[in-house]
């Protein structure tokens, strides 16, 4: 009896064989070409030791300036990037762009490794570019200190070759070079110019719980004493080994199956992007004891960054981060686990008060946020750096003009209906929308877990004491220079490089086998069922390893809260949870010195004297308060400039004239809009001044009836006496190609009722009855700001005392324009503090020429 179906013959059998055939032979093929790229990364980690570790840049460069021959010598030196071949050459005029790598156990050159990178976005712009690099070995006795020095040294070379530079130069600190760009900007701040800080971490506390393990780790070491004890066995010398090691333990499954899956599946087309990383992640640099002591000491474990608390050797410079005076930039991400946003930005609050204390510093601090990408992504994606990195670095010169305050910048794709397309150079807009403090601290979920770290500082002062007289004696009397290769030779992430490379005779044969390999190869099919099985497995033990990875995290914050939470570890150790006295110490000054260090004294006089640049510059930091910068005004505005409409010489002048009006602004905003005729006294170059402003606020599109910007605008025009419906300002100067007037235009705009002329000021006497309110102060704004109908004469105003101005502004407050006679305080304050009344005499606008503005 014979059965109807043959097994062995069947089409299913068959076709199930010849699946398994095919995969089969894939699998054995992938395997072969994986492990020789293993062993092509193991002989290039053993080429780049023996040619000294040099920069993983895909550019070449040129020494400047080798921090080892300084006075305070340090491994460090500063390099010019040669501009590859067929890349436009670089503009001595244009603003240089220094690129400060981390030392955070890798080498430097990430920020280059790539064309499409930082300094590939630099060159293609025409910026010259230096690279800060630094060598394998410390020099001897290096501390961070001397690090800093050399970076002030490098600041200063670059001012030197670019004397005629339309800006001080854009330096970007990637990840830990972050903290080093915020301390070398705090000590020697006429130096640099704009900041971007890509990734870097300067609240080293900061996180949202459940979320971000690793600020758990000093903890749960027992403070900072492991790091010494690093230094110790290396014989003075810290393997940066250890802390690439801490960034692999973050993600094992990424670590140990994700990394070397994907390069097995993808061997094929992955191989070389994964040698050309490979390079740089293997490429482990030393630190002196001194230097990993002061970082974990006085940054990972003791947050002082922020507190004031960090001075120099000599006590001659304290690392205050209020001194900055150029514009910072940060970058973080959502998918960053080593530096989340909330380590990024909350040294803000940490700072300031409220934006009107950043204002108060003439400070400019601008954020963007990535939506996904990780921490090696913000330096290594070409997406992210044609994208975030080129929008950035081509708007710094409109940063570098922002009135001072807290900016969110956000990057869309252009649309074909936006307005003033042709502004617009590549497929992207930017815009600046204001922020306040508040917003920083709405990304966390509160700042009450950082109270712990309190204890933790503590516990780990005193375990570092210990350590130091007990255990680190001996074991620097155990250590010399062949245990300290010993020891840095078993490290895991060298072993598995040089044991898998040509120096193991069991790979002698691998070459060859590959290179068969490579002629024979037959991938397999994509919708091969073991090919799908394959995926699913490795799904499958991904999320095994995330689930380790999150049970792991969640016990560790567990134990960490039970220890470090606790009342009586506290009271103990004497800490006071209840406060956080570093991050508030040193905003304690006094009224009297705050004033001294802003220069506010000095603003009060440039009320009612300064140029038509001065006036339009306020014009527009009035309108434009609260509202989003577009990169398209900005544009329009270079335009404006070339044209001669607008009268400026310099970016740098501009700037300087930003910051002066806008300290003015916030110290009175109704006595400020009072000085707009003086400062503009002629009536042509009062209707180019309005022009101006209109097409301005109109190029990011039609300014609609009711929006804020266009009463202010009504404000302003009132103020000047100018009464004309907008289709009748357009002629007072030539339409721009680009821009025809025509386009520029009001929705529903209403002109006013009549027109009103510009009355002589009468001499009229004002009877003062109080100090001068000025915006500064906590004073409750008009409940309706009326424009008056004819212009105030700002001269009748005194100049207010000193001892008036509050340090806190307030939020908002219309300005309401007085009509005349103006009533003005008096300067002469009486005797019993309160102003005395006085009468003050009326002049003409017309009859007094305006006083050169005096710069700060």
């Amino acid at each position: 009896m014979t059965t109807s179906t043959n097994l062995p013959t069947s089409p299913l059998f068959r076709e199930t064989l010849a699946h398994a055939t095919e995969y089969w032979r894939d699998a054995w093929q992938r395997s072969v070409l994986t492990m020789d790229v293993l062993r092509q990364r193991g002989n290039l980690y053993l080429e780049h030791s023996r040619a000294g570790k040099p920069p993983v840049l895909v550019f070449d460069y040129e020494m400047v300036m080798d921090g080892r021959e300084l006075e305070r010598a340090a491994n460090y030196a500063l390099v010019r990037i040669v501009p590859p071949e067929g890349c436009c050459a670089t503009n001595p005029q244009k603003r240089p762009i220094v690129v400060i790598d981390p030392r955070a156990g890798h080498g430097p050159g990430i920020g280059g490794s790539k064309i499409d990178s930082e300094i590939g976005l630099a060159l293609r712009g025409g910026h010259p570019c230096y690279f800060v690099m630094f060598f394998p070995e410390p020099v001897e006795g290096q501390t961070i200190e001397c690090v800093a020095r050399a970076e002030v040294e490098f600041l200063r070379r670059v001012r030197e070759l670019h004397p005629d530079s339309d800006g001080l130069p854009l330096v970007i600190g990637n990840c830990q070079g972050g903290w080093a760009l915020m301390i070398l900007a705090s000590v020697a701040p006429k130096l640099v110019g704009p900041l971007l800080l890509a990734g870097s971490p300067i609240s080293y506390w900061a996180g949202v719980e459940g979320k971000h393990p690793m600020r758990y780790n000093g903890g749960l070491g027992g403070g900072t004493w492991p790091a010494s004890f690093l230094g110790d066995i290396g014989n003075g010398h810290f393997d940066g080994a250890w802390l690439v090691h801490n960034f692999e333990q973050l993600d094992p499954a990424n670590t140990y199956w994700s990394k070397p899956y994907n390069l097995y599946a993808r061997v094929d087309t992955e191989a070389e992007r994964f040698l050309t990383f490979e390079r740089w992640w293997g490429g482990h640099f030393l630190l002196n004891r001194e230097e990993i002591d002061w970082i974990v000491q006085n940054l990972f474990v003791g947050n002082r960054l922020t507190s004031g608390d960090i001075v120099s050797a000599d006590g001659e410079h304290r690392v205050d981060l209020r001194n900055i005076r150029s514009p910072i930039v940060v970058f973080a991400s959502w998918g960053d686990n080593i530096t989340p946003p909330q380590q990024a930005l909350n040294w803000i609050p940490d700072l300031y008060a409220d934006v009107e204390d950043i204002r108060a510093h003439g400070q400019v601090i601008v954020y963007c946020l990535h939506d996904r990408i990780g921490h090696l992504g913000i330096f290594v994606s070409a997406g992210v750096a044609n994208r975030e990195h080129a929008q950035l670095v081509s708007a710094i010169d409109l940063i570098d003009m922002l009135p001072p305050g807290l900016y969110e910048a956000k990057i869309e794709d252009t649309r074909p209906d936006m307005p003033n397309l042709e502004l617009l150079g590549d497929r992207y807009l930017i815009r600046f929308e204001p922020r306040q403090v508040s917003d920083i601290l709405a990304l966390d979920d509160g700042r009450e877990d950082e109270q712990a770290f309190e204890v933790v500082r503590r516990v780990a002062e005193l375990n570092q004491k210990t350590y130091d007289q007990l255990v680190s004696p001996v074991v620097r009397a155990a250590s010399n220079d062949m245990t300290a290769m010993a020891h840095r030779l078993a490290h895991p992430s060298r072993v598995e490089r040089y044991t898998i490379s040509d120096l193991n005779p069991l790979f002698w044969g691998l070459p060859s086998l590959a290179e068969k390999t490579r002629a024979e190869r037959t991938p397999v099919s994509a919708d091969n069922p073991f090919l799908q099985w394959e995926k699913k497995a490795s799904k499958l033990i991904e999320t095994q390893l995330d689930n380790f990875r999150d049970l792991r995290d969640q016990l560790s914050e567990q134990l960490f809260k039970s220890i470090y939470e606790s009342p009586w570890l506290a009271s103990v150790l004497g800490v006071d949870r209840s406060e956080r006295s570093s991050q508030t110490k040193g905003r304690t000054l006094s009224l009297r010195e705050q004033l001294d260090r802003l220069n506010i004294r000095e603003a009060l006089h440039n009320f009612d004297r300064g140029t038509p640049l001065d006036g339009f510059v306020r014009v527009m930091a009035y309108i434009a308060e609260d509202h989003a910068v577009d990169e398209r005004a900005f544009k329009l505005l270079r335009q404006l400039v070339e044209a001669g409409q607008i009268q400026a010489s310099t970016l740098a002048e501009f700037r300087e004239t930003v910051q002066r009006q806008s300290v003015v602004l916030m110290l009175d905003e109704e006595r400020a809009l009072a000085g707009l005729p003086l400062l503009v006294p002629q009536r042509e170059d009062q209707f180019k001044l309005m022009d101006a402003v209109l097409k301005l606020f109109s190029a990011a599109g039609p300014l609609q009836a009711g929006e804020q910007i266009l009463q202010r605008y009504e404000t302003v025009r009132s103020i000047f006496g100018i009464d004309i419906p907008h289709a009748e300002l357009a002629p007072a100067t030539p339409p721009l190609p680009h821009t025809p007037v025509s386009s520029v235009k009001v929705v529903a705009a209403k002109p006013a009722a009549k027109t009103v002329a510009v009355a002589k000021p009468k001499t009229a006497t004002a009877k003062a009855t109080a100090p001068v309110q000025t915006k500064a102060a906590t004073a409750k704004p008009a409940a309706k700001a009326k424009p008056a109908n004819k212009p105030a004469a700002a001269s009748t105003v005194a100049k207010a005392p000193v001892s008036t101005v509050k340090n806190k502004p307030a939020s908002k407050a219309k300005p309401t324009v007085a009509k005349q006679p103006t009533k003005a305080p008096s300067a002469k304050p009486s005797s019993n503090g309160k102003a005395a009344t006085s009468r003050t005499p009326a002049s003409k606008p017309a009859a007094k020429k305006p006083a050169k503005p005096t710069l700060q």
